[in-house]
């Protein structure tokens, strides 16, 4: 078990604390059928969700989780459009796509990349002794 501290830059918080609240405004409007707030919140939310995205895109993790997060919002905010129209037993399967494309990233991270992670990180430990060895 590994006791490696693990944290996010307080700018980065801040905007993850004001996207909570505009994604809570969002579906609070979604759920009262309140449409043009919750149209209205969508942007926000989503363009926060980009922002965040952008702003972690070196760390690894993050940025896979939060492009999920961004597919799910946009999902999430087409399935709120269409059902506010009245359309969303016709349409609502066209959801799936982003959605799967934030599963597939999420999958991405999982299997692929973190695996791939640990496997180095295993090798970078092994590789000092190697050397010590053979400077003896």
């Amino acid at each position: 078990m590994s006791d490696k501290l693990y944290s996010i830059p307080a700018r980065f918080r801040r905007i993850e604390n004001l996207h909570i609240l505009f994604w809570l405004m969002k579906d609070i409007s979604w759920c009262m059928l309140w449409r043009p707030l919750g149209i209205a919140m969508l942007v926000p939310t989503l363009v926060v969700a980009i922002v965040i995205t952008w702003q972690t895109r070196k760390l690894t993790a993050e940025l896979f989780h939060n492009l999920a997060v961004t597919f799910w919002i946009c999902a999430n905010g087409y399935w709120m459009i269409i059902e506010f129209w009245g359309y969303d037993e016709q349409l609502r399967i066209y959801t799936v796509i982003p959605f799967t494309i934030g599963l597939f990233f999420i999958a991405t991270y999982y299997l692929v990349i973190l695996p791939r992670t640990k496997r180095r990180e295993r090798q970078m430990v092994a590789v000092p002794e190697v050397v010590v060895a053979e400077q003896a």
